[in-house]
């Protein structure tokens, strides 16, 4: 069966990564093949996704259980969106999405909720061409992506769909899923600004 980590586990994994650990030691450390840890670190080309945090505005699993207390109490939508401080389209819609009044359950509503924040989103180079085409020219003129992000700080100041982190570009290069440039232009990248991830990554290859 293939092994499931946990969020500890994971974090392990990028903070070992991070100090300058390599694949079997890490692997040593959470009881894990190379191959698994060499996983993890490509599903996100290398770099440590942000933790995940339920938004301000997100019903929470207590508000979701005073939706279902207050539809078992035959309140109307109205009166429960007033009991939350909530608009009635917002509570129509969490029912209605959760299989309406007389079905609602809380804890199941709140594990859908949570399932479809994890889908991933679109990065901006996939949905912004424009961006898109300057980081190419950028990159096929041997720029690093700290210089493009520097670039776009300083000529796009005044257009926010411009402005991208050298992070982003640095992912949307190595992990795989992204398939938004193309993993040719990595070969424009000088080599003091190539990730280790690379580097790492061939020297795996040769030990198996």
């Amino acid at each position: 069966m293939k092994r499931t980590f946990t969020q500890d586990e994971r974090d392990i994994v990028f903070d070992l990564w991070k100090r300058g650990a390599g694949f079997s030691d890490i692997g040593r450390v959470i009881d894990a093949k190379p191959g698994s840890i060499f996983t993890i670190l490509r599903e996100h080309g290398g770099i440590q996704p942000d933790k995940r945090k339920r938004a301000a505005q997100h019903l929470t699993i207590d508000k979701r259980e005073e939706i279902r207390a207050g539809l078992s109490a035959k309140m109307s939508i109205r009166a429960i969106a007033r009991q939350l401080n909530r608009s009635p389209s917002t509570i129509s819609r969490e029912i209605n999405r959760n299989r309406g009044r007389r079905w609602y359950k809380a804890i199941n509503a709140d594990r859908k909720a949570w399932r479809l924040a994890k889908r991933p989103k679109p990065c901006a180079l996939s949905i912004n061409l424009e961006l898109r085409e300057l980081v190419i020219s950028k990159l096929q003129l041997n720029w690093s992506p700290e210089q493009i992000w520097g670039w776009l700080k300083i000529n796009m100041v005044r257009r926010k769909r411009m402005q991208i982190s050298h992070e982003t570009i640095y992912k949307t290069l190595y992990v795989r899923s992204r398939k938004v440039l193309n993993s040719l232009l990595m070969r424009h990248l000088r080599r003091g600004y190539k990730m280790s991830f690379s580097i790492s990554r061939r020297r795996f290859s040769s030990r198996n």
